[in-house]
């Protein structure tokens, strides 16, 4: 297994593509599901990180964020109170592959701490692909699921983001 790791990593590195090191700033909006679909309508959130590139294809970082969902008020004909909004600060490493010079794939992994009432946090992932738009921008697609004691919190989301390179 370690020489298939190792084998997958050389290729990976001799790719000859063009990672994205830097401090990255953005904001993303989607929708819930699953375990909290009754009771969150949208969800938006910040995230502020840095990448090192580690050559030319892969990069590892640090992120860190705000997702705020707000509670639902309507649900089919029906006007919803006693809901409360769910807020989660993530802490996590981060890890992107540049497959090519405008596309890549990656994870973010670690805690969120829950910051609402009642809400202890949990296990944090974060699977995304992005597309360069520009030199610096880039919009992403992702999956993020909390794993709370008893339930799940699951949302799909689309963001952007911006990378302010360092001087060389």
């Amino acid at each position: 297994m370690k020489h298939i790791f190792f084998v997958f990593f050389l290729s990976v590195m001799g790719l000859g593509m063009h990672a994205q090191q830097g401090f990255k700033v953005g904001i993303q909006g989607g929708l819930p599901f699953n375990d909290f679909n009754d009771e969150v309508g949208v969800v938006v959130g910040a995230d502020v990180g840095y990448m090192w590139a580690l050559g030319e294809v892969v990069d590892l970082g640090v992120s860190a964020g705000y997702i705020h969902g707000f509670a639902e008020t309507f649900q089919t004909g029906t006007v919803l109170t006693g809901l409360s909004d769910v807020q989660f600060v993530p802490l996590a490493a981060s890890l992107r592959i540049w497959p090519s010079d405008s596309f890549s794939f990656g994870i973010d992994g670690g805690q969120a701490l829950g910051i609402n009432d009642g809400n202890d946090g949990g296990l944090y992932y974060r699977p995304l692909i992005g597309f360069l738009l520009g030199a610096k921008t880039e919009l992403n697609f992702s999956y993020t699921t909390i794993d709370l004691d008893d339930r799940s919190w699951t949302t799909v989301t689309l963001g952007i983001l911006y990378t302010f390179t360092p001087k060389r």
